[in-house]
């Protein structure tokens, strides 16, 4: 499944303020401004809120992570099928707050192309996003873990980071695009990731926990 950039995916993780009813309520937020502006606008939801916004929303969908199971006895686990039963266009890989193997997000990584559904695997250094575009995910999406919710953004405090995983990436998988995340908030923060060769942004707090986030994402999106 290819995915137009720039790309802008909101991780829902499991605030109150983005799950449930408010779930929905950001995913119509991420649907008007993406209607308004033409950027693609992505929401990773909890499990339990992926279906209603399938239902009543047109943006791209992803799980927040897929376990390297088959259907069977995995009580708490999500099942790839299922969740593309539920409609995901997608999944995040590999979250700081949710690690993984390598040999786990190799197998999760084939498994989502078998189901034409789009891959973005979470890493933390140059050296680890090299690993994982060797497994030919379509994004990379590169986060030292020190930096995530604190609001500095990675594309300002780190910018050798980002340029360096775009750089590298390039080198062993052209077809994989990185994505630049951890403290990303603002439309400074996001053109600093274009200006370093990001093909987009993943971030979190900065819009769940705005006043009102609709005009966060608009102001999000405002220089590129």
């Amino acid at each position: 499944m290819s995915i137009k950039t720039p790309i802008v995916i909101l991780n829902f993780k499991t605030y109150l303020e983005s799950s449930g009813e408010n779930a929905f309520n950001l995913a119509k937020a991420l649907e008007s401004v993406a209607t308004e502006s033409g950027i693609t606008m992505a929401a990773a939801p909890q499990s339990a809120d992926i279906y209603r916004i399938r239902q009543e929303t047109d943006i791209p969908i992803l799980a927040q992570h897929i376990d390297p199971i088959t259907p069977g006895g995995h009580t708490g686990s999500n099942l790839l099928e299922c969740l593309c039963e539920s409609g995901i266009d997608g999944t995040l890989l590999n979250h700081s707050e949710k690690r993984m193997n390598l040999a786990d997000i190799d197998e999760i990584v084939k498994a989502t192309k078998e189901k034409n559904i789009f891959s973005v695997v979470c890493t933390n250094n140059i050296e680890t996003s090299v690993a994982a575009a060797i497994l030919d995910p379509q994004f990379v999406a590169v986060e030292p873990p020190e930096l995530i919710g604190s609001g500095i953004p990675v594309s300002q405090a780190e910018p050798e980071v980002v340029e360096g995983t775009v750089a590298r990436v390039k080198e062993v998988n052209n077809k994989t695009k990185v994505l630049c995340g951890a403290g990303i908030s603002t439309g400074d923060d996001v053109k600093a990731a274009m200006d370093l060769g990001a093909s987009g942004v993943l971030l979190a707090s900065g819009i769940i926990l705005a006043d009102n986030p609709k005009e966060a994402l608009f102001d999000l999106i405002s220089k590129i």
